[in-house]
């Protein structure tokens, strides 16, 4: 985002702790309303250029928001679309990107409020492995041809009754309106999870499962180097042959037997 936008999204989310009391029923209705009113804003293309068209007034896009949303969702949820279409965003994209962002905060912060929190972000970075690893499934979410309901239906027939409810509902919004890789997605959402929790992700891949002590070391061992607690996700992948790679951020740690043999063939061309 370029400076308009990154203030006016930080406002927005200063909207909805204001606008969250704490109460995981009003975080859950916020967010899946907040899911709605992008659904209507993908659909209808003059209304959301209207609510981001900084040559208007930020007042008159707050009424205007007021006129087509009021009393179709809740008042936490309006006061935060009242503060968001408010703001002066560098592209309409921005604004639109940033509800969403404010649906998925809404609906971690119920999670969290009900203790559920490190279930929903398990099952979101278990979710983005599935489908990593069955390249028909993440072809058949991902497939821009197929209408976004179908790719809902798909999604809740796979996950309805075996996850958290939040976890389907974040779900459900990611495939049908998909703007990068769908395990990415849930990679993301998993990291969101975990920074609630002021925790870092390390997204390991390990020539075998390792035991929770290994995992309890590894995690250790990453929190002395960063600082912070370290929650740890481990992907089986035997191509490694031995050892392990870890991602923290935009770090990698190679341990690998594969990546051993690489420094081994560079050091000697």
């Amino acid at each position: 985002m370029y400076a308009a936008s990154r203030e006016a999204c930080a406002r927005s989310r200063e909207a909805l702790r204001a606008a969250l009391t704490g109460s995981d029923s009003v975080a859950a209705t916020t967010g899946s309303e907040l899911f709605a009113v992008v659904a209507v804003l993908d659909d209808q293309r003059s209304l959301r250029v209207a609510l981001a068209d900084v040559s208007v007034p930020g007042s008159v896009r707050a009424e205007l928001s007021e006129r087509v949303f009021g009393g179709k969702v809740s008042p936490a949820t309006q006061a935060v679309l009242t503060t968001a279409v408010a703001q002066d965003w560098s592209r309409t994209a921005d604004l639109v990107d940033t509800l969403v962002l404010l649906g998925q905060e809404a609906l971690l912060e119920s999670a969290s409020d009900s203790g559920r929190l490190d279930a929903v972000e398990d099952e979101m970075f278990r979710l983005g492995r599935i489908i990593s690893d069955n390249p028909e499934l993440e072809q058949a979410l991902s497939d821009r041809a197929k209408p976004a309901e179908a790719k809902r239906e798909l999604i809740g027939r796979l996950l309805n009754g075996k996850t958290e409810p939040i976890t389907l509902t974040l779900a459900e919004q990611v495939v049908s309106r998909q703007k990068q890789p769908v395990g990415v997605a849930f990679d993301e959402l998993s990291d969101l999870a975990a920074a609630r929790r002021d925790q870092i992700v390390a997204h390991v891949r390990a020539a075998i499962e390792l035991s929770a002590p290994q995992r309890d070391r590894l995690a250790a061992s990453l929190k002395r180097i960063y600082g912070k607690p370290i929650q740890v996700h481990v992907q089986v992948d035997q191509s490694l042959l031995s050892g392990l790679v870890v991602h923290v951020g935009d770090d990698v740690i190679d341990g690998s037997a594969i990546g051993r043999l690489e420094r081994l063939r560079r050091s000697l061309t």
